[in-house]
């Protein structure tokens, strides 16, 4: 039955389309007139039949309707939005306007990092295959480019829109090439980051990549501050990609400044004592750091080996390791006063209590400790000014273990300090109730104990003030700073006078001395551990107070691996110490406080411009402000 149903469909659908056909074609409808008149075409004659015509000519005028209708829609008011949106993708942009990024300068207003017009060279790949290899070859001289670089990068892309060529050119240069009029080129406006001070400051400022977003330093830490809001500019274009006509701006937010407590003067003389030290004695690295003991404002921060943020091409990582704030190292000696000076806090010692040193060696438990000398009976001044191992470590031992471990915490060891900088390193220094003595014996004398040189100057200042820390900081704050009190203020100055005595014949920095000013310091010499094993290989580093009569500065020196000239810290960075602390004391215009050393120079304010003037002869004019006695 089914089968029968399916045959008799398939017989009428071809019985339809047989009689479509011929009516379509007029087979077997009769023709009045098919015999053409002379000269007439036969076809001519022939009779359609109107059904056809009037079915045509239905469908033509309802394709016109709607055509016409849908003209109406589009152009007619009522819904143009569509045909507006196709006409501004063909002619209308909307491009990027810049923002300027905020400046970063120094403690004086001096800039340190700043803003300038830049361009940007690019091509349509498609556009540029029209160029001449004279073009080409121009527009390289112009770029720095070889011709074949420039061809291969289009080579790449050559299925893009666009390629850029070279990033931040300068506008003169930008210029050159809009007047080659190079088929497929153009140049677009953006921004270039300048560092006038270059690789001087590069440690602290940083750098910004090729979208002036920061990568490094103040430029990374302080990004979002720094970075502006971008504008808007709406422009209609040719079909040569001309701007012919503004269309709107929206003008672009610039980024905000930021004022930095570096003294860019203090900087250069730091970073040219340091890196004249490293060269000399053929060092591995440097880094030092000069801080105001009032405000805990960092003066000036430089690392030797460094890099210019001018030139991205010498920027490598050896070369960005900002070893100050980054690198830890066991101190050394520079650890010995914290000891001490708790000693003296609880009245275990007194800067006269006598400590038997003999004979030079000293064990505990199954190792020995042992001083460069057997310096035999000394006191506690001399524990210092000689820089007995023997002497702290007896002092450390009259002190609990966990008393000692909250001081070192209290002094900021063990944590990372917040100087608003990246990657501030924390050091390692192992909780005190799991010291075995002899390890609170060797991180009494700077062993067994890794800091970084920012968290060491940090603690210095408990001795540069009444015993109390305080923050250090790379912003400028122009007030005086609270601290923390670790230490009574009779003992920090107690302890000043102790360091002085590192600087007298017979003390171990004699280098550091600095004519006209009291100096109070310590030096340290670290051996260095390499696969988990002490080696003849040193750190050396020296940080001192002046003037130690009345503190203005703390400048610390680390000098890492010194292979020529001496290893000792009195010897490497010592005299690093005496050259910054110079410069610094006449920069900031402070006062001399032990003229005598001057040998007929000496200094006094000017009423007028309130600068240090040099005065010939014995006499020493009445100064108003002169330094208070030494405590």
């Amino acid at each position: 039955m089914n089968e029968w149903l399916r045959k008799t469909a398939r017989r009428l659908a071809r019985r339809l389309i047989v009689r479509f056909k011929r009516w379509w074609r007029l087979e077997g409808v009769p023709i009045k007139g098919r015999r053409a008149a002379p000269g007439q075409d036969p076809l001519l004659a022939v009779q359609i039949q109107p059904v056809r015509s009037y079915i045509a000519l239905g469908i033509i005028s309802g394709a016109l309707c709607v055509l016409v209708l849908r003209a109406f829609w589009l152009q007619g008011g009522i819904s143009t939005d569509f045909l507006l949106r196709q006409g501004e993708v063909r002619f209308a942009r909307t491009l990027s306007v810049p923002a300027p990024r905020g400046q970063i300068l120094d403690r004086n207003g001096i800039v340190l990092a700043s803003t300038m017009p830049a361009r940007s060279v690019w091509v349509v790949p498609s556009e540029a295959a029209a160029a001449t290899p004279e073009q080409i070859a121009k527009l390289g001289k112009l770029l720095d480019m070889k011709p074949s670089e420039i061809m291969a990068k289009i080579a790449v892309r050559r299925n893009k829109s666009f390629v850029y060529l070279h990033r931040q050119v300068d506008v003169s240069v930008a210029n050159q090439v809009k007047e080659c009029k190079i088929p497929g080129v153009h140049v677009s406006d953006e921004m270039r980051r300048q560092y006038p001070d270059g690789q001087v400051s590069a440690h602290v400022v940083g750098y910004t990549n090729l979208e002036e977003k920061g990568q490094e330093g103040i430029e990374l830490a302080r990004d979002t501050v720094l970075t502006g809001e971008s504008g808007r500019r709406r422009v209609i274009r040719d079909r040569l990609g001309r701007v012919v006509e503004d269309a709107w701006l929206r003008e672009p937010v610039s980024g905000k400044d930021i004022e930095l407590s570096i003294d860019s003067r203090i900087q250069y003389l730091t970073f040219d004592a340091l890196s004249k030290s490293v060269a000399a004695h053929k060092a591995k690295a440097g880094a030092a750091i000069v801080a105001d003991v009032r405000t805990g404002e960092i003066l000036a921060l430089a690392n030797i080996p460094t890099y210019d943020p001018n030139e991205r091409r010498t920027v490598t990582f050896e070369r960005m390791r900002n070893r100050a704030l980054t690198d830890v190292f066991e101190p050394g000696s520079t650890m010995k006063p914290f000891a001490v000076a708790k000693g003296l806090d609880m009245g275990a010692v007194t800067p006269d209590t006598i400590i038997d040193t003999s004979p030079g060696r000293f064990t505990i438990g199954n190792r020995t400790i042992s001083d460069t000398h057997n310096y035999g009976r000394i006191s506690v001044r001399q524990v210092i000014a000689k820089s007995s191992n023997i002497g702290t470590t007896k002092i450390s031992f009259k002190v609990n273990r966990e008393v000692m471990y909250k001081m070192y915490r209290d002094l900021g060891f063990g944590t990372a300090p917040d100087v608003g900088f990246p990657g501030a390193a924390a050091g390692i220094l192992r909780n005190g109730k799991n010291w075995q003595p002899i390890e609170q014996a060797t991180i009494s004398y700077g062993h067994g104990v890794a800091v970084s040189l920012v968290q060491l100057v940090r603690a210095y200042t408990a001795f540069a003030r009444n015993g109390d820390v305080i923050p250090l900081t790379l912003f400028k704050t122009g007030r005086a700073a609270e601290g923390v009190q670790v230490y009574k203020p009779k003992t920090a100055h107690q302890m000043r006078g102790m360091m002085m005595g590192v600087l007298e014949s017979g003390g171990t920095a004699t280098r550091a001395r600095v004519p006209g000013y009291s100096v109070a310091g310590k030096t340290g010499t670290a051996y260095k551990i390499q696969n988990g094993q002490y080696v003849h290989r040193y750190v050396s580093d020296f940080i001192g107070i002046v003037p130690a009569s009345n503190p203005r500065v703390i400048i610390a020196v680390m000098v890492d691996d010194p292979t020529e000239g001496g290893h000792v810290g009195g010897v490497v960075a010592a005299p690093v110490f005496a050259q910054i602390a110079e410069g610094v004391l006449t920069t900031l215009h402070v006062a001399p406080d032990q003229p005598d050393t001057l040998q007929g120079v000496v200094f006094a304010k000017n009423a007028d411009s309130g600068r240090g003037v040099a005065l010939a002869g014995g006499r020493r004019p009445r100064q108003g402000g002169a330094a208070p006695s030494a405590h």
